[in-house]
């Protein structure tokens, strides 16, 4: 499976640069944060979904943010979209989430305070032992680098960094900090997992979100 993580900011950017990024990573399946969420935009997430030659599988407002996009033909099942519950003062959280075959994938995107994705992390790791022992992917915007407490959460309950060695993914035009990732569980090959300068048109990158994407490619069973 060729999978993408991407923050496209509710597509308030150039939207046709961030179609053209996602096109040119082929993916079989993309886990958006901040797709359109408000109401009367969904249309807006099934067309960005159709340009990117895709289809939407689960999420936008319903998991207040992240979605699930899959190519055609892919077969996917149990999809869904869980909205946490909401923390007066902060702003609302999610997780869509799908099986392939046998592994749940989950599109994430955590909160800003450290206390929040804490909460965040342990919120989308008891949607996902719901749903069964694993394997797991979880993919996203973890609004923190490697060593923050989310991180940490999330490697105590076995996922481990696909992209030890990727780049910084954010802002856009000047990347210095590396808080999208993907995670997998133990047993999970990841053939290829990084930043895809080398695949996308590098003046489509900085203009289509404040975010660069992760692509990872991976053996699923």
């Amino acid at each position: 499976m060729r999978l993408l993580t991407y923050n496209v900011r509710s597509l308030r950017d150039d939207r046709a640069a961030a179609a053209r990024v996602v096109r040119a990573c082929a993916p079989d399946a993309v886990c958006l944060q901040e797709a359109p969420r408000f109401p009367l935009q969904r249309w807006l997430l099934q067309r960005f979904a159709a340009e990117c030659g895709l289809r939407l599988a689960c999420g936008g407002r319903a998991a207040h943010g992240p979605a699930l996009l899959v190519r055609a033909g892919i077969p996917v099942d149990e999809a869904a979209a869980v909205r946490f519950r909401r923390t007066p003062g902060l702003h609302a959280r999610g997780v869509a989430v799908a099986r392939f075959g046998d592994v749940d994938v989950a599109s994430v995107h955590l909160g800003l305070r450290p206390d929040e994705r804490q909460r965040n992390a342990a919120d989308v790791l008891a949607v996902l032992r719901s749903r069964g022992s694993g394997p797991w992917v979880v993919a996203g915007d973890l609004n923190e680098p490697p060593g923050g407490p989310a991180w940490a959460a999330f490697a105590e309950a076995g996922l481990r960094d696909a992209c030890p060695e990727g780049g910084p993914t954010f802002p856009a035009r000047r990347p210095a900090r590396r808080i999208d990732a993907v995670l997998v569980s133990p047993g999970l090959r990841v053939a290829r997992c990084i930043v895809p300068h080398d695949v996308v048109d590098g003046a489509d990158l900085p203009v289509a979100t404040d975010h660069l994407p992760v692509l990872a490619e991976l053996d699923l069973p």
